[in-house]
């Protein structure tokens, strides 16, 4: 065994004949390991014990914030020029809307706009007002007591007036089968109630 320093060093002991070697590390891996250590300390001070720094949490938080700005700025716009929009005829944007009508609104209002659980969407009778406007604020806002919920959580802007642009086309159509009937007719008076 040579005492030079730059040879392995074997220790004593050895196991079924293989003897265990002792190397020295390189003095690169060395100096990141001790890197790492002051890396670790620094790290600590800053975000955990001073708080300077903001952690994951934190900056989620402040994302969110402005995120939700940008949104609330955007949604803003959006509703104050609702009373300007006038329906698409624009093919492209109303086979998008035909789309987005197919998946979200014709489990409640027929694939025809004839009307289930919703109203019909092709008669003259519009319970919420029949102008394009009327149409686009009522798919934003949504209907809550009638259980049509508020579609601008859901789709955005452009989704919406190609949505009520299609709807817009539905009005007058011919149906294979009966719609639902029109609901916002006056009640017929069949003469004083068994009630009262």
């Amino acid at each position: 065994m040579s005492n030079d320093p730059k040879e392995p060093l074997l220790l004593d002991h050895n196991y079924d004949g293989i003897q265990e070697l002792d190397n020295n590390l390189p003095r690169w891996w060395v100096w990141l390991f001790y890197i790492t250590i002051i890396y670790a300390a620094v790290y600590l001070v800053y975000f955990h014990v001073t708080h300077t720094g903001n952690l994951s949490a934190a900056e989620y938080d402040q994302e969110m914030k402005v995120g939700n700005e940008i949104k609330a700025a955007a949604m803003g716009k959006f509703e104050s020029s609702i009373p300007t929009l006038t329906p698409s005829t624009n093919a492209v944007v109303l086979d998008s809307g035909r789309q987005t009508y197919a998946k979200f609104c014709a489990p409640c209002h027929r694939a025809d706009g004839g009307g289930l659980v919703g109203p019909n969407l092709t008669d003259s009778y519009w319970i919420h007002g029949s102008n394009f406007t009327d149409n686009v604020t009522v798919i934003w806002n949504g209907v809550p007591a009638k259980g049509m919920i508020t579609w601008k959580k859901v789709l955005k802007p452009d989704e919406i007036c190609s949505v009520a642009s299609y709807i817009y086309t539905l009005r007058g159509a011919k149906l294979a089968t009966p719609g639902k009937p029109p609901e916002n007719q006056t009640p017929v008076n069949n003469g004083p109630s068994q009630f009262e």
